[in-house]
């Protein structure tokens, strides 16, 4: 029987003993290393939180402040914060800077459309105001007169005024109509943009919540009689005074366009577009969708002068003729109309009497007042020139009660 060979051993180590070396060693590595890592993180979580240094041990990292630079002064009452004040009733009626804005046309009606619901307001603080709406061109030639009439009532009256906007010129600093400028857009005679014009500043006015009654006039327009005189009969009478009449002149502007847009003739309704009328009536000029836009405003009828049509037709149309009286409180004298126009008057007019009688009204005139009828019919007039101020401000405090 044949010895079995001995085994040949070469000088290189077997291929199976490395591959078990190699697989031991890597799973001890594997095991080492997991087990550093749990520990190093155990250790990482398990270690006190430092507690944060006080606010005076945290270190300084910025250089300090000079010393001879001193502190910040404190601040002024006009820039101090006003977490700690509360606001008053009065911060809500009224914007408080101004009548500037940049709302469009649209926007500002919307705004203004808003009322308060209740009958009843505090009337301990709020005085009803008049807004006087000025619809002018420019300059206002008679306004120093106007000065004299606001002069000591600011707590009566509100100003508005609308011009053109290519108009750069300002009243001095210590007029009350100094800053009143709202935002303005041109407007033409007998064109439509003078309704724009009218309720743009009924739009504005309406904004200030103490304004109750609201009266337009030009630029040729004065007052006849002293502010709480006239701040007593408007605010005390119990109608508005939009001129509104059917005659037979006024009937020919009538189209069948606006009858078939519910207004009949028998509707129809004319009159002087220098209105005082109280605050329900102007939300209902400002908000009136009905009408005005796809009516008044569309120019399809062909026919100019709205500004005597619209707001004497729409108080018809709305059914306000009961709180109405159906007459201005604009002297106006058509005895001596000039074309369209009545009578323009000069410096060599302006006389006592003569401001007694456009008081009193021309014979023939609606002068009614809460059911009866007053001696005192026309608080102010127009068609002045600008050669009329002085003998009107010769006469104001001998007959008209101010100045």
């Amino acid at each position: 029987m044949k010895k079995p060979m001995p085994l040949r051993r070469s000088g290189s180590v077997g291929v199976v003993p490395l591959l078990l070396v190699f697989c031991l060693a890597y799973v001890l590595g594997w095991m080492s290393s997991t087990s550093f890592q749990n520990l190093y993180i155990q250790n990482i979580l398990s270690a006190p939180t430092p507690s944060p240094l006080p606010p005076e041990a945290v270190p300084c990292i910025l250089p300090p402040s000079p010393p001879s630079q001193p502190p910040p002064p404190p601040p002024t009452p006009s820039t101090a914060p006003l977490e700690g004040r509360r606001m008053a009733f009065t911060d809500y009626l009224a914007p408080s800077d101004g009548v500037m804005h940049n709302m469009t046309d649209e926007e500002l009606l919307w705004r203004a459309s808003m009322a308060p619901r209740m009958k009843s307001r505090p009337k301990h603080v709020i005085v009803p105001k008049i807004a006087f709406l000025f619809l002018v061109r420019g300059d206002l030639p008679l306004r120093p007169l106007w000065d004299k009439f606001f002069e000591g009532h600011e707590e009566l009256y509100s100003i508005y005024v609308h011009g053109s906007p290519d108009y750069t010129g300002s009243p001095p600093p210590d007029s009350p109509f100094y800053g009143r400028m709202i935002p303005s857009q041109r407007t033409m005679w007998g064109h439509i943009n003078l309704l724009d014009a009218e309720r743009r500043l009924l739009g504005n006015a309406l904004l200030d919540l103490s304004n109750a009654h609201f009266a337009l006039f030009s630029e040729s327009c004065i007052p006849l009689i002293d502010l709480p005189t006239v701040h007593a009969y408007i605010t005390g009478a119990s109608t508005n005074f939009v001129d509104s009449v059917d005659r037979r002149d006024s009937r020919v502007r009538h189209r069948p366009y606006f009858a078939e847009h519910n207004i009949s003739l028998a509707q129809w309704r004319k009159g002087d577009q220098w209105f005082v009328m109280d605050r329900a009536f102007a939300l209902e000029v400002i908000s009136d969708e009905t009408y005005y836009g796809p009516v008044f405003r569309d120019g399809k009828h062909g026919v100019g002068h709205m500004e005597e049509h619209y707001i004497p037709t729409l108080v018809n149309v709305l059914g306000l003729g009961d709180r109405n009286s159906n007459r201005p409180l604009m002297y106006s004298d058509w005895r001596h109309a000039q074309g369209p126009h009545p009578k323009s008057h000069n410096g060599s007019d302006v006389t006592e009497d003569f401001i007694r009688e456009m008081r009193r009204g021309l014979p023939g005139w609606n002068c009614s007042y809460n059911g009866g009828v007053l001696e005192l019919c026309a608080l102010f007039a127009r068609k002045f020139k600008p050669d009329t101020l002085e003998p009107l401000l010769e006469l104001a405090p001998k007959v008209m009660g101010f100045g």
